[in-house]
């Protein structure tokens, strides 16, 4: 027998810190929560996603009376992202969550559906996507989504 070790390195940051391209997409992040329509949990949830091109696309999370049948941000901003722009990379990722009338001082993180979505996105096209998580107290950096989910399931766990 032996032991692994798994380590993630998070690089944690006050906004004003951030270079001005990041600052940007929590902004736009930011922007989003106004738009989630979350009339059972009222925890407001906004996304923004910077590809390759220099595009930037964003979404909010989506509620629904049946539970399973509603959407966090990320999946919304990462699914639509993929969509429009099929052969783009992802470059950098923001989320911004808000509940009881402000953002949240730590940051939020994503679900575990929406972490095996950011990796499936980032194995996708081989390249890693920075995560930034904010709070009004700090922003966490990731520089990679793969940080998000060790011991991942991808397609090359498929083969056996």
């Amino acid at each position: 027998m032996y032991h692994k070790t798994l380590e993630t390195r998070i690089a944690v940051y006050r906004f004003d810190e951030l270079n001005g391209e990041y600052q940007a997409l929590i902004n736009k992040a930011k922007e989003q929560v106004e738009k989630s329509y979350v009339p059972y949990s009222n925890f407001h949830v906004g996304a923004a996603v910077l590809l390759d091109n220099g595009e930037v696309v964003a979404g909010c999370n989506q509620e629904n009376a049946a539970y399973p049948s509603g959407l966090c941000a990320e999946r919304v901003t990462m699914f639509y992202a993929n969509a429009q722009y099929p052969d783009v990379p992802v470059r950098a990722l923001a989320i911004a969550g808000w509940t009881g009338g402000h953002f949240l001082k730590q940051p939020i993180t994503p679900c575990g559906a929406c972490r095996q979505v950011l990796l499936e996105t980032e194995t996708r096209f081989g390249q890693n996507i920075q995560v930034l998580l904010y709070g009004t107290e700090c922003v966490y950096v990731l520089e990679r989504a793969s940080d998000l989910l060790p011991l991942c399931f991808v397609r090359d766990s498929l083969d056996g």
